[in-house]
């Protein structure tokens, strides 16, 4: 029997792991009827060897961290007390899963999940694709550059990574191969950009990851947005390198293939003018045709120059506005009084403290011993000059607090700052912009812009309303996660009332609320198993984690580390270096749960922020889906994919795009401000 070389590649990597178990091991400390200190660290690392080798043979990552982790967590206890050793364990999965469940954060991850499946489902991928392969047709490579963005966006708003993959693979993948390009570039092209989900928010990963190490959801969003978009541009730049220095590999679209079909109203103004501002302002003085129509398609090609205009004027607003200034006058008013009360030229009035010579000194007394005041009349009497001041300072009180409310200064207006010289530079190329835009507005590309407007900016209002929302503070993941769930199901209907509209003419509202039902059903359906297997994997690797703490392994791992001496910079290679080679044997989620808690430990030793670390794992853990033999995205693209293309050329062609992974890692790590830059500007 043949075996493929993916399978030699995870049997031969299995062997190597349990040839160091066999060797390595100290078998005999197991068997001789007692555990001690070294024996329980033996039987961590032993632990976690055989989770490592029991997920790649396939067993189910969630019950297979439960089983390992009540198996050995029992041997821990028994060591101690074997009589209360099935109590403890049993009380330690109770707690486990119980702390899992009452995580607040968990409770994001089928909101999103619901939302992703649902905008997976409102067909709105296809006209997204095309709308953009045409805006990009003169790029060298627009059909592979077209399909990275279409993923990234679409990847961003459902957060799936097969089901981008999936759909992308019978969308472009044809389109492309028609198109006459390399199997090896589509096929990276298509998987690269459908991992993006995983790092752009709103990323369930990040949720897990934040939960896992404790860190701010919100932070690691704000910080994770720069660094995805960054990944992003590295592929599209890529892709339009290889095309313009191969060229064959990437044919450009041709004449007929850019062209768009205008409608009739487009085709008869086209006639008069090339320029469609131009065409449709003369359309206007023209009775004989539909001025409603006409203003319409004007407003529309007007947008741009709108959405220019209201952002300028919003940026001058901000640049402009006068400082914010706290009135103090009452507080100097009081301050000075009370100075004034103080002064010690003033004429002596009150109480005074007694005239010394030579330090502190006894009053002289007679007889010894203390004595009682001599007293007239048998009752206090106020001293002199404090009777006197006070009767002096009374009858000019009221008339001191009207000359104060008099002198009082009326509240001046605010006057605004003049705007600073970047505002002019921003306006002057804003204003440039808008000209070059009604410029190059034609009847084409004003048909594209439509499409734009139809399937692309819906979307994206969607997406920075969710994201916009959490980074700056106006709703929690969850709260956001629920208002993106909401337009989600929105854009599924609105998206299938047209269809079935376009499509049938009558009956769209009925057909549109049959078929949403049914998206509805199968989308809850959907994100309860993912949900489900979310929340199984956090209880296995609770349990599975505190067992390995209880056998020392945690300690063991640290106390090697940092016997190793290293810097800082050192143990982040190390440790990034581990999770890309843990990438090509295990899935993400397998990564995060069993091998953050290890990791999150050792982080203050080394003065390792938790958030920058945390990006650095999530633009590192793209390679789990694209790296063999587990490369998910591959066998994603392979099952929609033509007979001709093969396993072995979408690996090939997923290569390059893992060698970019690897230089956008480099970059963040030297310069942190990437990720950190936004964090830090919003939740200083």
């Amino acid at each position: 029997m043949k075996i493929r070389k993916e399978l030699w590649f995870g049997f031969s990597l299995m062997a190597i792991i349990l040839a160091f178990v066999i060797v390595y091991t100290p078998w005999s400390g197991f068997v001789d009827g007692h555990l001690d200190h070294g024996d329980l660290g033996a039987l961590g690392l032993l632990m976690l060897a055989l989770i490592v080798v029991a997920i790649m043979l396939g067993f189910p990552t969630a019950f297979t961290l439960m089983g390992m982790g009540v198996f050995f967590g029992w041997l821990a206890y028994r060591s101690v007390n074997p009589a209360l050793a099935n109590q403890q364990i049993l009380d330690l999965m109770v707690q486990r899963a119980y702390s899992v469940m009452s995580n607040d954060v968990l409770i994001a991850v089928p909101l999103f999940v619901f939302m992703g499946y649902l905008v997976e489902r409102a067909n709105l991928i296809e006209m997204l694709f095309k709308s953009l392969h045409l805006s990009m047709a003169r790029l060298p490579g627009a059909l592979a550059v077209a399909t990275i963005v279409t993923c990234a966006i679409f990847a961003t708003a459902t957060g799936i990574v097969g089901a981008v993959v999936t759909l992308m693979g019978l969308l472009a993948l044809p389109a492309m191969l028609r198109a006459g390009y390399n199997v090896k570039l589509a096929a990276g092209a298509i998987t690269a950009g459908g991992c993006l989900g995983i790092l752009i928010p709103p990323s369930v990963l990040l949720i897990v990851y934040g939960a896992t190490a404790g860190v701010s959801v919100v932070k690691l969003y704000a910080g994770a947005f720069f660094p995805g978009i960054m990944l992003a541009g590295l592929y599209v730049g890529y892709v339009i390198l290889l095309a313009k220095w191969k060229p064959h590999l990437a044919p450009p679209l041709t004449a007929a293939e850019r062209e768009v079909a205008l409608p009739p109203l487009s085709q008869a103004l086209s006639a008069r003018s090339r320029n469609a501002l131009t065409g449709l302002f003369g359309g206007l003085r023209d009775p004989a045709l539909p001025r409603a129509k006409v203003a319409s398609q004007l407003f529309v090609s007007l947008l741009p120059a709108i959405a220019i205009t209201a952002l300028l004027v919003t940026m001058y607003g901000a640049a402009t506005a006068p400082k914010a200034t706290v009135d103090t006058t009452g507080l100097e008013q009081s301050g000075g009084s009370f100075a004034a009360s103080a002064d010690p030229a003033s004429e002596p009035m009150g109480l005074q403290e007694p005239q010394e010579e030579g330090g502190l000194q006894e009053p002289p007394t007679e007889g010894g011993g203390l004595q009682e005041p001599p007293a007239e009349g048998g009752e206090l009497k106020e001293p002199a000059a404090a009777a006197a001041s006070d009767s002096a300072a009374a009858p000019t009180a009221p008339a001191a607090a009207s000359t104060a409310e008099a002198e009082q200064p009326e509240p001046a207006v605010a006057e605004r700052q003049p705007a600073p010289t970047w505002f002019w530079i921003v306006l002057a190329l804003g204003l440039s912009g808008v000209m070059l835009i009604s410029w190059l507005m034609n009847w084409q590309r004003l048909e594209i812009f439509k499409m734009l407007l139809a399937s692309f900016f819906p979307l994206a209002v969607m997406i920075m309303a969710v994201l916009g929302s959490i980074v700056f503070g106006l709703a929690t993941p969850t709260e956001a996660a629920a208002v993106g769930a909401l337009g989600g199901l929105i854009l599924a209907g609105v998206y299938r009332y047209l269809a079935i509209r376009q499509a049938a003419g009558g009956g769209a509202v009925a057909g549109t609320l049959k078929d949403l039902g049914g998206i509805i059903k199968e989308s809850s359906f959907l994100t309860a198993k993912t949900s489900a297997m979310v929340c199984w994997l956090f209880v296995g690797s609770s349990i599975f984690s505190a067992s390995f703490a209880l056998l020392g392994g945690q300690d063991i791992v640290e106390r090697w580390v940092l016997s190793l001496g290293l810097t800082p910079f050192q143990f982040m290679v190390l440790a990034q270096f581990i999770i890309f080679i843990l990438g090509w044997p295990l899935e993400w989620t397998e990564i995060i749960v069993i091998f953050m808690p290890i990791f999150i430990p050792l982080l203050p030793k080394f003065g390792v922020d938790p958030l920058f670390f945390g990006l650095l794992v999530a633009l590192n853990l793209q390679t789990a889906f694209l790296s063999p033999p587990v490369a998910m995205a591959a066998f994603y693209l392979k099952g929609v994919s033509p007979p001709h293309v093969t396993l072995n050329q979408i690996f090939l062609g997923m290569l390059p795009f893992m060698g970019i992974q690897v230089i956008a890692l480099i970059l963040l790590y030297t310069f942190p401000a990437i990720g950190l830059w936004l964090p830090e500007l919003l939740y200083k």
